[in-house]
């Protein structure tokens, strides 16, 4: 696991994708609401560099230490 926080949010919100979707949201039957707004925070994310006070936010959000 790598040390970044960044990395380690990215690695939670993948998880929850998987635990709870299994499936990318594009794909997903409906609007789950839980599932849309863990890839937003995902893309969020991604365009978010190191240092970022969204990632400390995204962390706290998903308990990610």
């Amino acid at each position: 696991m790598s040390d970044s926080l960044k990395d380690r949010v990215r690695e939670k919100l993948l998880r929850q994708l998987a635990e709870d979707g299994g499936h990318p949201v594009q794909e997903a039957e409906g609007d789950d609401p839980r599932l849309v707004s863990i890839d937003s925070d995902l893309a969020t994310l991604e365009q978010a560099t190191e240092g970022d006070v969204v990632i400390e936010e995204l962390a706290a959000k998903y308990w990610v230490p």
